[in-house]
């Protein structure tokens, strides 16, 4: 089955919001063996609409839309599929008893438009909305699948996974269990990790492998099928130990996981505290790492140390550092990481100082950086880096490697 993902709306073109839809519904549909060829966007207008309806019918079979589901004038996606299939819209009296159940439990005034999403293609399978108020559907047609999804991802995600995955097995006639697994690399880019394992690959057939890139970060999705479920799991830990023999010093985690989670469940497993001390990154670290639910406990604090004067005054770097290494140095950073953690009685001391950009600083490019890390009874670290990029991925990617730099290090320091 090929499969093609159209979404509607005017603002997704105008940019002012991002199609992750299409993103995670390519993710679920590859894991049940469908095909996507095609991503489509196109405004709120029934006659452009109808128009890439027709492409799509002579390109794939399953023709997926998302969004236009709503209660206003604009929201026309079932109305113009419709009609395109000659198909009435009739009321689903459950989805409508949902929709007045919710205005009911808000104490709110339930409008006339609002019943218009209760209606769904007649002869459709309706899905449930369990986090909204229009329903999905799914309506086959002379060959063709119509899948209609609402667009908010927190409603279309949710009613993909419970309803629309299963329905998809189903119509594909497959008994197989189909299982998935990601592997986070980070410090080995893209074209270089497809390059160490390029002949894995090019075998692939079961499990299939798909590379993504994001944010200095490298994912491979794994998917295995099978009728036996811990055949399935056999056949993707088989592929998944080929891949580490050759890149397994830069992998981190599985799923949904990141550096800062795998960062701070070390530090809560070794029972130790952190601070950091940072400069160009404005407290970003800090930022990310109280972001994680239960970090607070395992940060002490820390300080955003952006001048000279608190870098000296405040984190005690010495005047000679500063005046003959600069603040951008591996001296200044192996100063800041250590004295913070002193300041704060922390077992771990993180610092970051360089050059963000747009300009150079002490003759340093921009990109130039250093990580200072001390962890209790070891000698202090200084790491380099030489990033390329706009000052925003410059900082986002040192924060990075600070979580990365930093695990390694406390699993150097417990197998010591």
């Amino acid at each position: 089955m090929n499969a093609e993902i159209i979404a509607v709306g005017s603002e997704l073109l105008l940019g002012q919001i991002v199609n992750t839809n299409a993103r995670f519904l390519s993710r679920q549909l590859a894991e049940l063996g469908i095909n996507v060829f095609y991503h489509t966007v196109v405004g709120d207008n029934p006659e452009r609409l109808k128009s890439v309806i027709k492409i799509a019918e002579d390109r794939s079979d399953l023709i997926v839309f998302t969004g236009g589901l709503g209660p206003t004038k604009d929201d026309l996606t079932k109305e113009t599929i419709a009609r395109h299939l000659g198909k009435e819209l009739v009321m689903d009296e459950q989805a409508l008893e949902s929709i007045e159940l919710y205005f009911k439990r808000t104490d709110r005034e339930m409008t006339e438009n609002n019943k218009k999403q209760a209606l769904v293609l007649e002869d459709a399978q309706v899905l449930p909305n369990e986090h909204g108020m229009a329903p999905g559907m799914i309506s086959d047609n002379g060959g063709h699948v119509f899948m209609l999804l609402p667009g908010p991802p927190n409603e279309m995600e949710p009613m993909f996974l419970k309803h629309a995955f299963p329905a998809l097995q189903s119509k594909l006639g497959t008994e197989d269990v189909i299982v998935s697994r990601v592997l986070h690399f980070f410090g080995i880019g893209e074209a270089m990790l497809e390059t160490e394992i390029v002949d894995i690959i090019d075998a692939q057939s079961n499990p299939t492998i798909a590379p993504l890139a994001s944010d200095g970060e490298v994912t491979l999705r794994l998917t295995a099928k099978h009728s036996q479920p811990n055949t399935a799991m056999m056949l993707m830990d088989e592929t998944e130990a080929k891949i580490l023999s050759r890149v397994g010093e830069f992998f981190y985690g599985y799923d949904d996981t990141s550096l800062m989670y795998e960062l701070t469940k070390l530090i809560k497993e070794n029972n130790m505290t952190i601070s950091a001390a940072e400069s160009l990154t404005g407290g970003m670290f800090q930022q990310e790492f109280t972001s994680i639910p239960g970090a607070g406990g395992l940060l002490k604090g820390g300080v955003v140390c952006y001048t000279n004067e608190v870098k000296a005054e405040v984190l005690k770097v010495r005047k000679e550092t500063i005046d003959n290494d600069g603040v951008v140095s591996a001296q200044c950073a192996a100063e800041l990481a250590e004295n913070v953690a002193s300041l704060t009685n922390s077992d771990i001391g993180i610092s970051f100082t360089g050059v963000a950009g747009p300009d150079e600083l002490e003759g340093n490019p921009v990109g130039t950086v250093y990580i200072g890390i001390w962890i209790k009874g070891n000698p202090v670290q200084t790491e380099k880096l030489n990033l390329g990029g706009t000052r925003a991925a410059n900082r986002v990617r040192t924060v990075k490697y600070g979580c990365h730099f930093l695990i390694k290090a406390l699993k150097e320091s417990q197998s010591a």
